[in-house]
């Protein structure tokens, strides 16, 4: 029986020859045009640590497809380092290259007429752009995320790559040597494989797992294990028998398994970026899921995990203690999971889910039982106002009180920001605000990471707030508000503040509040002139002209 849907939707005789004759040029017999012709969208680079691990990986899946009966069709997809490209120009590629990845994903597939694909990825935008593509493809599909990195170490204490960018800041206000400076720079990052703490991409690995297109365990396993290496030849072997059954990821994410991946993002302390990207990837599989159901799942999943960046612990931390699969098993048996979701193994997720224990271990503490949560409801809370009618993200885990009410100090640029950081003329009790940072103005949404991880290593995490229409890192905490929509650049209000107007963020009471009347904003707006472009050519401008508002996940098909 043939799988091979090129082989398949070719015309027999001459027609066929000259599509043949490219394979047989690449070492291909008579009998391979009968297999299943399966892609491996393979990310690794060394661009990044993220990345740099993957190509044993990607050889892994290959041998696990050549021997379930599959020929691999190797192709690349690019990368960049959010972590290298913090504080810079690069940042404006970052969310850039989650729409690139997805374009290469569904083209070499499109294109090639694959019957399957395994795509492998690290960094934080390899994850959303690889299922994003693999859902406009929607042919069988798995994905392999690369794994995460071990902790580095110094002075006794666990490293990651925010404590680099933390220490910014308590070098600048003086609190730390530069010899502890130093070392903390050489020592965060001690090997291959993504950050470690619950940001982004362990936040949209461990959703995959439970969304059902990545196997159980695999988004917390490190990439220097031997384990990943093994769970990446199994998916592929999965995957293999996911084409017999021609079971594709539009018949496994649906709106049921979407919520699944949410409650799990909530359960862990997850990145606020995942409300981002998993705006797109409904986009993608056409399924309806808005701003607003976020908040639906968030008010009734609470905070099991106690992971960085608010909390203690790592991703490795979570997986010597049971993963994601005992984390969905207590939400399963609280009545929070959809059981009876598909998954690409063939089994539903409470089949997979059968033999883990309803409880968590007793002699940790890293999850925690459902009578000791971390917080009762999800960290990720969408608030409203006239700052945001559309919707924004704020993250209110490790706040003792998330609500705060001061004069704005107003910048348009990331950089300027941070020099009055730096400068210490940022004092509690401010609200900064970060603009022309969205989806169309910044173009590309670039993360804050560098401004809050200073506010933070000066001690003004808690008493400084900062809204911005631009994004946050998975590893940004604090009196943060991000996705601002309308965008300024779109001439949403966050366009019409100015230095010393009262602004409120409250998560209580879900409220992004400027404290000025209609009838002066509506002066202000008169006044107001959109800037120009700051990007004419090249993707950057292809990037904001065509992006959606970040409340529909800033995607660049959303043509209705």
């Amino acid at each position: 029986m043939s799988f091979n849907r090129r082989s398949k939707n070719i015309t027999e005789g001459v027609a066929r020859a000259p599509n043949r004759s490219m394979y047989y040029a690449m070492g291909y017999q008579g009998d391979d045009f009968q297999k299943p012709m399966v892609g491996v969208a393979n990310g690794h680079s060394t661009i990044t640590p993220c990345n740099s691990g993957l190509q044993v990986l990607a050889d892994a899946a290959i041998e696990g497809l050549k021997e379930a009966g599959a020929n691999a069709q190797v192709f690349g997809t690019p990368t960049i380092s959010d972590g290298m490209a913090m504080g810079t120009e690069g940042m404006k590629y970052s969310l850039v290259s989650r729409e690139v990845i997805s374009d290469c994903v569904e083209t070499c597939v499109g294109g090639q007429w694959m019957d399957g694909v395994v795509v492998i990825g690290g960094c934080d935008k390899n994850m959303p752009g690889g299922m994003m593509g693999m859902l406009r493809a929607n042919v069988p599909a798995i994905y392999v995320y690369g794994g995460t990195i071990l902790p580095g170490h110094y002075k006794g204490q666990d490293l990651n790559i925010v404590s680099v960018f933390e220490a910014v800041g308590q070098f600048s206000a003086g609190n730390m040597s530069e010899e502890d400076f130093c070392q903390i720079e050489r020592r965060a990052i001690p090997g291959t494989g993504s950050c470690g703490g619950m940001y982004t991409a362990n936040t949209m690995s461990s959703a995959f797992e439970a969304l059902g297109l990545s196997l159980p365990y695999s988004s917390t396993m490190a990439n220097v294990h031997d384990e990943k290496v093994k769970s990446a030849k199994e998916s592929a072997r999965v995957l293999v028998e996911a084409v017999k059954r021609d079971l594709k990821p539009r018949d496994i994410v649906t709106r049921k398994s979407l919520e699944n991946a949410i409650a799990v993002v909530m359960a862990t302390g997850g990145s606020t970026n995942a409300v981002l990207h998993f705006l797109a990837i409904a986009h993608a599989a056409e399924v309806e899921w808005t701003i607003d159901d976020f908040e639906r799942v968030r008010r009734k999943v609470p905070v099991l995990c106690d992971l960085k960046p608010s909390g203690k612990y790592l991703a490795v931390d979570l997986h010597r203690v049971g993963g994601i699969p005992q984390v969905m098993k207590m939400l399963l048996k609280a009545g929070l999971l959809h059981g009876d979701c598909m998954t690409i193994t063939g089994q539903t997720l409470a089949e997979q889910l059968a033999d883990i224990p309803d409880l968590p271990r007793a002699d940790q503490d890293v999850i925690r039982p459902f009578d000791r949560p971390m917080y009762a409801e999800g960290h990720l809370a969408v608030l409203k106002g006239n700052l945001s009618p559309e919707g924004c993200v704020a993250k209110i885990t490790g706040l003792k009180n998330p609500v705060i009410t001061g004069p704005a100090r107003v910048f348009d640029d990331e950089q300027s920001a941070l020099e009055a950081i730096m400068a210490k003329k940022i004092v509690a009790g401010d609200v900064m605000v970060l603009r022309y940072l969205g989806p169309k103005g910044g173009p590309g949404m670039p993360e804050m990471l560098a401004p809050t991880g200073a506010l933070i290593g000066q001690g003004l995490g808690e008493s400084v707030g900062l809204i911005t229409d631009g994004r946050f890192s998975g590893g940004t905490w604090g009196m943060v508000v991000g996705h601002v929509a309308p965008e300024a650049y779109a001439g949403g209000n966050i366009a019409l503040i100015r230095e010393g107007d009262s602004i409120t963020i409250d998560a209580h009471k879900l409220l992004l509040q400027l404290h000025v009347d209609d009838a002066e904003l509506a002066h202000r707006r008169a006044a107001w002139k959109q800037p120009a472009p700051r990007y004419t050519r090249g993707v950057l401008a292809k990037f904001a002209r065509n992006a959606s508002s970040a409340s529909s996940g800033a995607v660049l098909d959303k043509f209705d």
